[in-house]
């Protein structure tokens, strides 16, 4: 019974992700017809991608907060049902100060959500698959960042760009419905397994004391280099999210029709690495016993040679070859994806989690303030997109340098006996 409701919560959660990211991508996908309309340049799109993170990097630590405060299901209710409202309020939208307030609520609405997936996790699955857990879990959200063109791009040729936000802002009200009827915050009886495997990590347990002060987690060497590691990750991710159709359209000239079936491709490959990262991840700690271990192995690769590729995306000036090198990029990136969180779950007890969680979120975050704003002032000033992914690849390779030099092992690491394996 537990193993099916596992399985609910995590396609609940896996549609909450798609639903997600089709919303914040959509301004991507229409921003060509937004800024036409509305006269925005470069540098005010820029900032208006960035309004979105003002919210949503503050509220990832907030959601995180309330998820171990009032748990999960209430928490990501009202979160999905504030940032559907606020999409769909996207189409009345007037003028970039009113654009600009819409972005920043919707943001807010987004927030909580990866945190409260990381609660969720913590409280339903034993820990050696937990990692998988969350790949599974997350890899909706590069779903509905590959849908994003073709239906959002749709729906705003065939309607208008008002249209698609109010439709596809609806999506997410029946969502809602849908999580309030089937969703629970924790499972009736405890997962076979779990207390012994805690037992065997002692930073991590949940043994009745009260809990150490949150403030003891967030000065922790490690947890600070996971948190700029993640931030080298999301500024990859939105610098992509944000500039890749513009990129695509002002760069290599493409029609919207063209640029939102192109802007597929590398979302699609991301799926599988988000998706294998999460079972590579839970392998190695099969494999070794050596939790903290294999979170490294898997986040110091991945995200190395996705700053890499997204580096030297900016020196080819050919399209297929820049896709190409995106979508291994956007393989490796969401193949980091789960470390982050796993790191989390691996070294900080379960009523921590939700609050730890969301700071390192927060911190990733503030790369969606920063990313889309720079960028649009590079293009502006340089009129070419070259040193923007030059950056980007550095600022991710200096996060899988901080992992590698910060993160270490508790001194009870997490070890796994075969039978548990």
């Amino acid at each position: 019974m537990e193993t099916r409701a596992r399985w609910t919560l995590v396609s609940l959660l896996f549609a909450g992700g798609m639903i997600s990211y089709l919303d914040r991508a959509a301004l991507s996908i229409t921003a060509p017809l937004i800024s036409k309309e509305l006269n925005l340049d470069p540098a005010q799109l820029g900032i208006v991608f960035s309004s979105f993170f003002v919210g949503y990097a503050l509220f990832c630590f907030v959601g995180g907060y309330s998820a171990d405060r009032w748990g999960p299901k209430v928490v990501l209710s009202v979160s999905m049902l504030v940032w559907s409202l606020f999409c769909g309020l996207t189409a009345a939208t007037v003028g970039i100060a009113s654009l600009l307030l819409v972005r920043v609520i919707f943001g807010m609405g987004e927030g909580p959500f990866c945190a409260n997936i990381n609660k969720l996790v913590s409280n339903w699955y034993p820990r050696d698959q937990q990692a998988s857990a969350l790949g599974l879990a997350n890899s909706g959200q590069s779903i509905g960042a590959a849908i994003a063109g073709p239906v959002v791009g749709f729906l705003a040729l065939a309607t208008s760009w008002r249209a698609s936000f109010v439709i596809i802002g609806a999506v997410g009200v029946l969502w809602v419905v849908a999580w309030l009827w089937l969703a629970k915050d924790k499972p009736s009886t405890p997962i076979a397994g779990q207390e012994q495997l805690n037992a065997q990590l002692p930073e991590a347990a949940d043994d009745g004391a009260a809990p150490a002060p949150l403030s003891t987690y967030l000065r922790r060497p490690a947890i600070l280099a996971t948190a700029f590691a993640f931030f080298g990750y999301a500024y990859i991710l939105y610098f992509f999210l944000s500039w890749f159709p513009s990129y695509l359209t002002m760069a290599h000239h493409l029609s919207i029709q063209k640029m939102s079936i192109v802007s597929v491709i590398p979302w699609a490959v991301g799926v599988t690495g988000l998706v294998a990262g999460g079972y590579a991840c839970d392998w190695l700690v099969r494999r070794t016993g050596r939790a903290i271990f294999s979170r490294k192995i898997v986040l110091i690769t991945s995200l190395g040679a996705g700053a890499v590729c997204i580096a030297l995306t900016g020196a080819v000036s050919e399209l297929t070859s820049a896709v190409a090198l995106m979508a291994v990029a956007v393989f490796f990136m969401y193949a980091s994806f789960n470390t982050y969180f796993a790191i989390v779950l691996d070294t900080v007890e379960k009523r921590r989690v939700g609050a730890v969680g969301g700071f390192v979120h927060f911190i990733a975050n503030l790369a969606g303030i920063v990313a889309p704003a720079l960028t649009g002032f590079l293009v502006q000033s340089s009129g070419s997109f070259k040193s923007a992914f030059v950056l980007t690849g550095i600022i991710a390779a200096l996060g899988a340098l901080f992992v590698a030099i910060f993160v270490r092992a508790p001194t009870a690491e997490l070890q796994l006996q075969p039978e548990l394996a």
